[in-house]
C-alpha cells in the first residue's frame, strides 16, 4: 500500500477548461481538485550520485559543451496568464532547450476567468505548418511535448507529426500529456479518448495522465495501488516506456503520484540500488500533502519539467520526478505568497527553483 509523506503542500489539475483550455490546478477536498504534483516543507538532503553538480544546475562546463536539445511543443496558448506553452517554454529554455511552439488553441486567457476569446486550430493548420518546416529542413527536433488538443483533426495530425519527426530523428523522445478531463468529467470532444487509445498512446515515450485519464486510456478502474499498477501495465503493453500517473485519490490525506518505468530507466537511481530485478517494470510513488487553493497550468509545468529532467538524468526517472515535484511546489508557494490574481503562476520569479529545486518529498518503492 502507498503511504507516508508529511509536511504541507500539493499540486493538482483543478479544471481543464470546458471550451478548450487546460487549466490544471490544486486543491482540497474533491478528486477533481487534487490532480497533480507537489512537495512538503523541511530540509532537503543530497542524494549520493544524483544531486548536485551539473545535473542540478551546477558548473558542468560551458554551454558550448552541451548537446543541442530542440523541443517542439504543441499545446494551448494564452495571451495573458500561464497555461500550456506559456508554462512550458520558459522552464525548458532554462534547462538548455531550444523550444519551437505550435499552438493547438490561441486564447485571450485561460477559461478559469469565465470568458475568453480565441481560435481552436484544426489538423490541416498543423499539417501546413509542418509542411513549411519540412520544406526548409527545419524538422530537426530531439524532443516533442504535447498537451491540450482542441479538436479531433488536430489530435490525429499529431500522428503525422510524429511520423515526420522520427523520419528525421528516430530517437525522438515524446512526452505526451493526454489532456482529457478529471473527476469523471470529460473536457474535450467526446471522440478524443478513443483517438488517444487507438492512434496516439503507442507512439509516446513518456505518458503523463491523471487518474481519470489513466482509467479512460487503459479501461481499468483505479480504486487501489494494485489497480493503478494494472492500468500502467495495460498502457505499457501499448507502447510507452514510462508512465507517470500524476495524481490519484488513493491517499486519504494526500495526492498520490505513481510512476512505472523500465529497469534501465532507474539504473542510476539510489532508490533501486541493489534491488532484485523482477518483471519488466519498476514502480514508485510520492505522497503529496494537499495544499488549499486552485491554480492553473501546474500540469503543463509538470510535463515540461519531466521532459527536461529525464533528459538531464538518464537512468534516473526517480530523480527526475522528485525534482519536478520540488519545482512545482516552490512555484505554488511563491504564487500563494504573492496572492496573484486568479492564482497565475509566479513562473518567471521562480527561475532558481525551476533550475535547482530543493528536493524534500522523496519517492518510495511500490511492491506489487
Amino acid at each position: 500500500e502507498v503511504g507516508g509523506g508529511g509536511g504541507e503542500g500539493a499540486v493538482g489539475d483543478g479544471e481543464r477548461g470546458a471550451a478548450g483550455d487546460i487549466a490544471r490546478g490544486v486543491s482540497g477536498a474533491s478528486r477533481g481538485d487534487v490532480d497533480g504534483i507537489g512537495g512538503a516543507g523541511g530540509a532537503g538532503e543530497a542524494r549520493a550520485g544524483r544531486d548536485g553538480g551539473a545535473a542540478d544546475g551546477g558548473d558542468g562546463g560551458s554551454d558550448d559543451d552541451a548537446p543541442e536539445l530542440r523541443c517542439l511543443s504543441i499545446q494551448s496558448h494564452v495571451v495573458e496568464g500561464y497555461v500550456g506553452n506559456k508554462c512550458a517554454i520558459f522552464p525548458l529554455q532554462l534547462h538548455g532547450f531550444d523550444v519551437s511552439p505550435i499552438m493547438s488553441v490561441h486564447f485571450s486567457n485561460h477559461t478559469g476567468y469565465g470568458s475568453w476569446e480565441g481560435t481552436v486550430l484544426q489538423g490541416e493548420q498543423l499539417i501546413a505548418t509542418l509542411d513549411g518546416l519540412e520544406r526548409n529542413g527545419l524538422l530537426r527536433f530531439t524532443h516533442l511535448l504535447t498537451g491540450y488538443m482542441g479538436s479531433a483533426s488536430f489530435l490525429r495530425a499529431i500522428v503525422e507529426c510524429v511520423r515526420r519527426l522520427r523520419a528525421v530523428n528516430p530517437d525522438l523522445r515524446w512526452v505526451c500529456d493526454p489532456v482529457l478531463g478529471d473527476n469523471g468529467k470529460l473536457y474535450v470532444p467526446a471522440e478524443l479518448p478513443a483517438i488517444y487509445r487507438e492512434e496516439i498512446v503507442q507512439h509516446a515515450s513518456l505518458l503523463t495522465p491523471n487518474q481519470f485519464e489513466a482509467e479512460l486510456l487503459s479501461g481499468v478502474e483505479i480504486g487501489s495501488v494494485k489497480d493503478a499498477v494494472r492500468a500502467c501495465d495495460v498502457l505499457h503493453a501499448r507502447g510507452p516506456r514510462t508512465i507517470v500517473i500524476t495524481s490519484s485519490a488513493l491517499g486519504a490525506a494526500s495526492v498520490v503520484l505513481l510512476a512505472s518505468t523500465t529497469w534501465e530507466d532507474v539504473a542510476s537511481s539510489a532508490l533501486f540500488a541493489g534491488a532484485e530485478r523482477e518483471g519488466d517494470h519498476v514502480r514508485f510513488a510520492i505522497d503529496i500533502p494537499k495544499l488549499e487553493g486552485v491554480f492553473t497550468g501546474t500540469g503543463d509545468l509538470t510535463a515540461a519539467l519531466l521532459l527536461a529532467w529525464t533528459e538531464r538524468l538518464p537512468g534516473d526517472v526517480v530523480g527526475a520526478v522528485e525534482r519536478a515535484v520540488a519545482s512545482v511546489q516552490a512555484v505554488l508557494r511563491r504564487t500563494l505568497k504573492h496572492g496573484s490574481p486568479r492564482r497565475e503562476l509566479r513562473l518567471v520569479q521562480s527561475k532558481r527553483d525551476l533550475e535547482r529545486p530543493e528536493v524534500v518529498l522523496r519517492a518510495y518503492r511500490v511492491d506489487e
